[in-house]
């Protein structure tokens, strides 16, 4: 059985060690920090991931995007058959382990974050529902059922948890609504635009006949939306410092 294509041949390009190694230790990280972990651990996997996924973005548009905007297109795809692997999925664990992370830890923060479930809430379908919405958009998928299902239970879980809460509603620190707005058009671009794209550039890749210039095309859009990113996770950590600092 071919495993051209799939998810297990996308971690054979990665290499199986780095693919299993990157998902594994994210999900057991934020399974630690998110039950047994001290408060201070617990930060110390929030920060830590936001670190590693803020740098890489700001590197990959900084550094590494000029660079690869001096090669030929040729160049430039095979660059990308070689990194997109590896960042499919080391990029969404990062991302998932300072999301989830930083939203447990607020939680978990006693007084901190009032109010919190109803703005969660919101924040949930502000932050899935577009996102699938682009992913059916780049896949041209709104007519596949598969899509269709996901879609639809994403809409009504959403849909759902606000209904729940909405009669709680009342405000919150005006910080946790920038931070949560925020982080909603990082998951967003982040699994609604860059992770198809390396999806797309991965089934390019797997293609009998790779579109070279394509690959290259979704490789500096990536690249160029890495840095865009990189802004909003910036503005994230000035919040976060806020939060610590700015006597709440």
């Amino acid at each position: 059985m071919s495993i051209r294509g799939t998810v297990r041949g996308l971690a054979e390009r990665a290499n199986p060690a780095f693919a299993v190694g990157v998902v594994g230790a994210s999900l057991l990280a934020l399974v630690y920090a998110s039950t047994v972990a001290n408060t201070i651990h617990h930060t110390y996997v929030h920060v830590l991931a936001g670190v590693l996924w803020t740098g890489i973005d700001v590197f990959i548009a900084v550094v590494l995007g000029p660079v690869l905007g001096g090669l030929d297109v040729e160049q430039r795809a095979d660059v990308f058959r070689r990194l997109t692997p590896k960042t499919s999925f080391l990029l969404p664990s990062l991302a998932t382990v300072t999301i989830a992370g930083g939203i447990t830890l607020a939680l978990r923060l006693p007084g901190l974050f009032s109010h919190a479930h109803v703005w969660l809430a919101i924040f949930t379908f502000v932050a899935l529902v577009p996102t699938l919405l682009l992913v059916g958009w780049q896949f041209d998928a709104f007519r596949d059922w598969r899509w269709q299902a996901w879609f639809g239970v994403v809409l009504l879980g959403s849909l759902a948890y606000l209904a729940a809460t909405l009669p709680d509603f009342a405000w919150t620190e005006p910080v946790f609504v920038v931070a949560l707005a925020i982080v909603a058009v990082l998951n967003v671009l982040g699994f609604g635009v860059l992770m198809p794209g390396e999806v797309r550039m991965y089934k390019q890749m797997t293609s009998e006949n790779p579109d070279t210039q394509l690959i290259a095309d979704i490789g500096m859009r990536n690249a160029k939306l890495g840095g865009v990113q990189g802004a909003f996770q910036l503005a994230v950590v000035a919040t976060m410092v806020y939060i610590r600092w700015g006597g709440f």
